[in-house]
């Protein structure tokens, strides 16, 4: 009976000792075990980005929310030259500025719209709502009219960039929202070396003559027209050779983002002159810029507060503009308050 007992507790340690030098190298071997906790996401930088269209919910107030990113990204189908709500624009989306719909960092995105608006503009003169803000594009860079500010489609559009920037603080403006600002050069912005980045960089999507291409079967730009009687107008914001230079810079060609450009600044300053040397259609807001001396260094058309002169202001170079700009606006800030 002792002897029985004696072999079975050698039998248990003999067991164990090979469970355990066998187990314990092969988790070695193995590396570490994998946590059943789920990982916070990972933020490769600061940049804004946003949210993916597969988390608008499936409610009510999410169908508003996809139609007015239909509208962004299709907005062709609805406001165009055979539009089912309206003919009287261009043919370009909203989409075609405002990149993936309005969430691509620093591709002239939504980010912080609903933060910072309403907000005072110089252009307008006065506080400016985010319904006179996207209207201002339907009418200058679609090159259409203003759309019924209690429409559902502009409630849907509210209802998306809404959407879109949400969880962004009231007042602040982060990081990779918008457009980014280049630095200046030394010299003035040139047509002919845009050209040949133009003919390098950008004619196999929007074609030799600038006049973009649709998706197949389609009226709906996959590629918008940089000018001609189908592209934006004068009054839109691009037409300024620094929010065109910005914009390309870090998403043109097809593809590039912030991480990788493909331009150089030079580059992209020149390819903006080029394409904002070439005709388009013409139309002048005589309400705008009621206070001239507020006008953008890169404002394209006078009359001005100094004497730089209309090419300058188009083509640059902008750094001695700047420089009176704000040597101007130090010293009306040391003047005293007239009574």
């Amino acid at each position: 009976m002792l002897r029985a007992l004696i072999l079975a507790l050698i039998f248990v340690l003999i067991a164990f000792l090979l469970l355990y030098f066998w187990g314990g190298h092969s988790r070695r071997n193995a590396g570490p075990r994998a946590s059943t906790a789920i990982a916070p996401p990972r933020i490769a930088d600061s940049l804004w980005r946003g949210p993916d269209s597969t988390q608008i919910p499936k409610t009510d107030s999410g169908e508003l929310i996809l139609y007015g990113r239909n509208l962004i990204a299709k907005t062709s189908e609805f406001f165009g030259p055979v539009g089912s709500i309206g003919h009287g624009f261009n043919g370009m989306n909203c989409q075609n500025c405002h990149l993936e719909a309005g969430t691509k960092p620093l591709g002239n995105n939504y980010g912080a719209v609903f933060s910072t608006y309403p907000k005072y503009r110089a252009r307008r003169g006065t506080e400016e709502t985010i319904v006179e803000r996207i209207n201002d594009c339907f009418s200058r860079s679609l090159n259409g009219k203003n759309l019924d500010s209690n429409s559902k489609e502009m409630k849907a559009m509210l209802a998306y960039m809404r959407w879109v920037g949400n969880g962004v603080e009231k007042t602040k403006k982060p990081k990779g929202t918008g457009i980014a600002d280049l630095p200046f050069l030394d010299r003035a912005a040139d047509p002919e070396k845009g050209r040949v980045v133009f003919f390098a960089q950008c004619k196999r999507c929007h074609e030799a003559n600038g006049q973009g291409s649709f998706y197949p079967g389609t009226l709906i730009y996959k590629y918008p027209p940089l000018w001609g009687p189908n592209s934006f107008n004068t009054a839109a914001g691009l037409y300024r050779l620094s929010r065109f230079a910005g914009y390309v810079k870090n998403n043109m060609p097809d593809g590039t983002n912030y991480k990788k450009t493909v331009l150089t600044d030079e580059e992209a300053w020149d390819v903006a002159a080029f394409v904002n040397s070439q005709p388009r259609p013409s139309k002048v807001f005589k309400e705008d810029w009621p206070d001239i001396s507020k006008k953008p260094f890169d404002h394209p058309f006078g009359p001005y507060a100094d004497h730089f002169s209309q090419k300058q202001h188009k083509y640059g170079p902008f750094g001695p503009i700047d420089r009176a700009i704000k040597d101007r606006e130090k010293k009306n800030a040391k003047a005293p308050a007239k009574k």
